[in-house]
């Protein structure tokens, strides 16, 4: 029933493309170039310098100087916008050459006639009744993070953006708006220019012009996908005036925000010692005093090295370039904004194979084809290249990043990166030699990403109906990724420290490493997606009455398929094609898969006299993924209201200073969808086989799953109040929001209740419960001073989970219950401190086997004894509950600087790393140099450990609170300071601006926690890898010019 629902959309294509083609034939203009001068003075008549001069629709074309005067070359016709902080901006159309212009500028009252974009429309920011927060990408653009994601941190209030690595292209960041909301996908919608879906991690930030997200009732519109909110981006587009070209190019170095400090050679030797003492007693030593004195001074490098492996590894700093050239312009029949960008990110490694490109492409036309028709064609085209070595230690794991730092943390310093001959030293196990692990030497992984969107809209005004119009989207994007992951064996040179060659030079014997032989193997995955959709849209104001009505239906389909093929034993690792590797042992595999959706949405808004506010939104969603008997549609509703008390009168005549007062709120419905589709029905796999006709094996199908025909949505109920207020004409803004969302219909088994030995594989069910609330505050204020100007904005929020219901394990102690609690929150040991000899272990409960300098855990239960009963549920995660930033903008006539602070607070992570013991990887600095020994027995910190030698670091695994660190910070994410060439010297060079400046990325960073980045990620304990196998986040220092044509 769906599909042929689906089909019915069809012939809509064929229309928009016709119309396309019809209105590009029809268009041609001419212009004329004059020039203008003036002065921009304010109502009392003073000169205003430094004020921004834009063509409508383009790009900057100058600033005032000191004086307030300029001068410029325009277009006959072309639109002239003048702005500056805290004055309105102020259109002056140029018509004649020589003319001598006087521009008065107001005070600003901006914020409540800026355009806000919302869900299938816009509003004026004084009219919504939403929870939305804004960001303009003149704002975004000042980050020269390379991955648009990043630039989003501390500027939205309610949005946590956290950036887990900075490799190159797998650095973008997670992102939650207010918060988890539930256990499986948190995940937002993204929405760029009205189609849902895309990716805004890889967007250009020159092609930006606003990033909105819907926070509450407001995102029930895009129904089952906006549970977890909506960010909406929208891309630059033309206007009218002569074509304007803007070139940006910056160059930026990257290096690590933090390394994890080691062990050196010296203190390595020491720990091994008393590890010797404590497990071995008797035995002689590993490592004499002459030794760890010849670590010490140098003075042997082929038998007592001393090997800061990160050193050897990373080098100090790594280049990144940015570009961009964009085109706009246009006339009354026809605008377009065209942009052409690339930009490389090198890796941190030194002779390292990582790194990674992008070049894109967009074009946004706009076209008037008649007075009532208006087409619109949107291209965009972006390759994005990630190039890696090949892997091939840590066990065979193919993450490039994760086998370098789990090398590079337990690589010991005793041994040598490279001999002094220049040969790579030893390995440790696995082939693993970080200095070698960077490089080609072990093959490569390319992956190739090439991404094409496109959208063509048409607008059509019913003449005949004041206010009504009807507007229709075709969009088709398509991504293509081929990868291809080539290894190939490496060599590793050992010493036995007594082997001397005929010159007595240490005799080194060579070891192959990783793959006996050369392998390949290519994946290439095809993805694609339709959407179509109509829209029916009222927009009329009678009197005081305004009314707006959208009626809309959308279709959805997406198509994928993936396959990927294997070939060993390769006779040279330079032939790396399929063809030429073996016949034996080959391999290949596929599937292809297909999403659809079928979605009727409305919005009734009614505005009385701009002060009393309604709103309603509605969906009706049908998706593939749940029983088309009954579950496939679903029914999403929200509603708004607001009232704006400024606006009556016995306000105005009383309380004058506070300008704008509105109060809000709202209540919506949405849903979720991102589960594993089908669940109704019963799954099925190859699993094992038979043999039948003399020994000949055939595969047998197994039933893997029990079906579920009562799935259905997850149902997302979000309650919001708030106000917005501005006061001291206007200055200062501040709004303020209070949240409570209940998810309810949460996908979860009942394998707690449900013990395993009834040997079931359950299916998911609907009985998840969780609730999460918070409230953000926004403010800032602007003003002046002469030709100083400044502005400063803050916001925070703060959010939190708990889960109400879920399936509990029957006889679980309260402090150990998830219900109740975040989720994802972790059981610890309570550690209380450290036993500093015998008598302390003989007088509290311990663990079987404890000895001086173990770990104290709290016995909860007090039951005597030490055991999993004293574990306690902690109330918090590695996700933060409090968020926050603060932007300053200052400008001196054409000096401008600007500050992003960014922070977090409430979340935790714990350190684990594999170590201990001989051949078992060295220590981190700061969890040993004050540690407990039998001369200085600390009651704070442990004795050194063996690996599984110690119950509080059994196999790297800390799960108890001695190794949990808060990671709480606040972070100078961004600065800017720059120079705005005058537009009188500008255009004597024959431009019309030219900006100059120098910034800077995660420039610092305040946090009680070492060795790791506070954002960087953190493995759940019983992972076998440890959260120090991760790429860091990088530290950007750039430089850069803009220069407007």
């Amino acid at each position: 029933m769906l599909n042929k629902q689906f089909d019915s959309l069809l012939p809509i294509k064929a229309s928009f493309l016709l119309l396309f083609l019809l209105g590009i034939s029809q268009i041609s203009f001419a212009q004329q170039k004059i020039t203008v001068s003036g002065n921009v003075v304010s109502d009392s008549s003073q000169p205003v310098s430094n004020v921004t001069i834009r063509i409508k629709g383009g790009t900057a074309g100058g600033t005032t100087d000191e004086n307030g005067s300029f001068k410029i070359s325009v277009a006959k016709g072309a639109v002239l916008l003048f702005s500056s902080i805290g004055y309105e901006e102020k259109q002056v159309t140029a018509m004649k050459d020589g003319a001598v212009l006087t521009v008065m500028l107001t005070p600003s009252n901006a914020r409540l006639n800026d355009i806000v974009v919302v869900g299938y429309g816009t509003r004026k920011k004084e009219t919504l009744t939403g929870s939305i927060a804004s960001v303009k990408g003149s704002d975004l653009v000042k980050s020269p993070a390379g991955n648009f994601s990043n630039s989003l941190a501390g500027r939205l209030p309610g949005l946590v953006a956290i950036t887990r690595t900075g490799e190159p292209g797998n650095d973008g960041s997670t992102l939650r708006i207010r918060g988890a909301n539930t256990l499986g996908d948190n995940s937002p919608l993204v929405v760029v220019d009205g189609i849902a879906g895309r990716s805004l991690e890889r967007l250009d930030p020159a092609t930006i012009e606003s990033v909105t997200i819907l926070k509450d009732a407001s995102a029930a519109i895009y129904g089952s996908q906006a549970a977890n909110g909506v960010i909406l981006v929208t891309t630059k587009r033309g206007a009218s005036g002569k074509p304007t070209i803007q070139f940006s190019l910056n160059q930026g170095w990257n290096t690590p925000t933090v390394l994890p400090k080691m062990a050196d050679a010296p203190l390595y030797a020491q720990l091994q010692n008393e590890i010797s003492a404590a497990y071995h007693p008797g035995d002689p030593l590993p490592y004499s005093a002459e030794d760890i004195q010849k670590y010490k001074d140098g003075s042997d490098p082929w038998g007592h090295p001393n090997t800061d492996w990160f050193k050897e590894t990373i080098r100090k700093n790594s280049p990144q370039r940015y570009g961009n050239l964009t085109l706009s312009g246009g006339a009354e029949a026809i605008k377009y904004f065209i942009s052409l960008g690339s930009n490389f990110t090198d890796g941190i490694f030194r002779d390292g194979a990582t790194n990674y490109s992008q070049t894109n492409f967009q074009s946004n036309i706009d076209a008037k084809v008649t007075n009532n028709i208006r087409l619109s064609f949107d291209v965009v085209g972006r390759q994005e290249n990630r190039n890696y070595s090949g892997g091939g230690a840590n066990g065979g794991s193919a993450d490039q990043a994760q086998n370098v730092f789990w090398a590079l943390n337990r690589s010991f310093p005793t041994w040598p990166a490279r001999w002094p001959n220049g040969l790579p030293g030893p390995d440790i196990e696995y082939g693993a030699n970080p200095v070698v692990l960077v490089t080609d030497a072990t093959g490569y992984t390319k992956s190739r990403s090439y991404i094409f969107q496109s959208n063509v809209r048409l607008v059509v005004t019913i003449p005949w109906v004041k206010g009504l119009s009807l507007t229709g989207n075709a969009a088709m994007d398509r991504t293509i990724v081929s990868t291809k992951q080539f290894r190939k064996p490496w060599f590793l040179y050992t010493w036995d420290k007594t082997s001397l060659d005929a010159n007595g030079t240490p005799l080194l014997v060579a070891s192959k490493k990783g793959n006996t032989d050369p392998r390949l193997q290519q994946w290439m995955d095809n993805n694609s997606n339709v959407t179509l959709n109509a829209l029916l849209n009222y927009d009329r104001v009678f009197d005081k009455h305004d009314i707006k009505v959208l009626f809309a239906a959308e279709r959805i389909a997406g198509d994928n398929m993936n396959f990927w093929a294997f070939r060993r034993n390769y006779t040279s690792d330079i032939l790396d094609e399929l063809d030429l590797g073996s016949n034996e042992l080959k391999d290949n595999g596929g599937s292809s898969g297909v999403a659809r959706r079928l979605d009727y949405f409305g919005r009734l808004s009614y505005a009385y006299d701009a002060k009393y506010l309604a709103e309603f939104v509605w969906r009706y969603d049908g998706s593939y993924i749940f029983d088309p008997a009954g579950k496939q549609f679903g029914f999403f509703p929200g509603i708004s209201l607001g009232y704006r008390i400024s606006n009556e009168k016995f306000w105005k005549d009383n309380i004058a200073f506070i300008n704008e007062m509105k109060i809000r709120g709202s209540w919506g419905k949405t849903g979720n969808d991102r589960i594993g589709p089908y669940q109704y029905l019963t799954t099925y796999g190859y699993n094992g086989g038979y043999v039948f006709n003399e020994n000949v094996p055939q595969q047998a199908l197994k039933a893997l799953r029990i079906p579920n025909a009562g799935v259905t949505w997850e149902i997302a109920n979000q309650s919001n109040i708030g106000a917005d207020v501005e006061l001291l004409n206007n200055k200062l803004a501040v709004s303020a929001d209070y949240f409570y969302n209940l998810r309810t219909n949460i996908l979860a088994y009942r394998n707690a209740s449900v013990p395993g030995s009834a040997g079931l594989s359950l299916p998911q069910e609907n009985i998840g419960e969780v609730v999460n609330k918070g409230f953000e505050l926004q403010a800032s204020y602007r003003g002046s001073a002469g030709d100083f100007k400044y502005q400063v904005s803050a916001n925070g929020a703060w959010a939190k989970n708990h889960i109400r219901f879920w399936d509990e394990t029957p006889g679980v102690p309260d402090y150990q219950k998830s219900t109740g609690n975040q989720m994802n929150a972790r059981l610890y040991y309570q550690a209380t401190g450290v036993f500093a000899d015998q008598a302390a272990i003989d007088k509290y409960p311990h663990w079987t086997g404890a000895r001086p300098g173990d770990i104290i855990f709290k016995d909860v239960n007090n039951d005597g004894q030490i055991d999993g009963q004293d574990q306690v549920r902690s109330n918090k995660t590695t996700i933060p509950t409090f968020t926050g930033g603060l932007s300053i903008d200052l400008q001196y006539r054409n000096f401008y600087a600007n500050v992003l602070f960014q922070g977090a607070a409430g979340a935790e992570r714990s350190y684990r790393t594999f170590s201990g013991g001989p051949g078992v990887g060295n220590f981190m600095y700061n969890l040993v140099k004050d540690r407990w020994t039998p001369e200085h027995p600390s009651t704070v910190n442990p004795r050194v450990w063996e690996r599984g030698g110690a119950y509080w670091m059994t196999d790297g695994e800390p799960n108890n609170t001695y190794f949990v660190r808060s990671s709480d910070y606040l972070r100078l994410k961004n600065f800017e300071v720059g120079y705005n060439l005058s537009s009188g010297i500008a255009q004597k060079i024959g431009i019309q601006s030219l900006r100059i400046y120098v910034s800077a990325l995660n420039f610092l960073t305040f946090t009680k926690m070492k060795d790791f980045d506070p954002e960087s990620p953190d493995d759940a304990p019983g992972s076998i890898w440890v959260n120090s196998e991760v790429y860091p986040l990088n530290k950007t220092t750039n430089v850069g010019l803009t220069a407007t044509f």
